[in-house]
């Protein structure tokens, strides 16, 4: 496990990889790549996939209308710059080591991408 960070969300603070949406010029990996650099200012190279996850119930619908649904594609990486940043999507960062996860107040859904990080699976969990 490398980095978690920390974001807003309805008024509570939760720890959470970094990750966000993908832009239509940008690949999967690049997606990842571009999200760890905003969010935490850290250059990352793509080195593996931890799985993809998907939730039929987990539907956000917006105040405008628009209705989606939501999933992820868990990539792991590796640090290629050590500069680490605070961004305007981050309130606290830091590297944390396993043992530390159960203590940090986050979403089931990133705890069981980490998981699934740390049992070291020989397959992606597709689900």
């Amino acid at each position: 496990m490398k980095v978690a960070c920390s974001f807003i969300a309805a008024g509570i603070t939760l720890w959470a990889l970094p990750g966000g949406g993908m832009e239509m010029t940008d690949s999967l990996p690049g997606t990842a790549v571009r999200e760890v650099k905003e969010e935490t200012g850290l250059d990352v190279e793509i080195t593996g996939l931890v799985g993809t996850y998907t939730d039929a119930r987990h539907v956000i619908a917006y105040s405008d209308g628009e209705v989606r649904r939501q999933f992820n594609i868990c990539f792991t990486a590796r640090t290629v710059g050590d500069r680490i940043a605070i961004s305007d999507e981050s309130t606290e960062l830091r590297f944390v080591q396993p043992e530390e996860i159960d203590q940090l107040s986050m979403h089931h859904t990133q705890r069981l991408r980490i998981r699934h990080f740390l049992e070291h699976r020989e397959q992606p969990y597709l689900g």
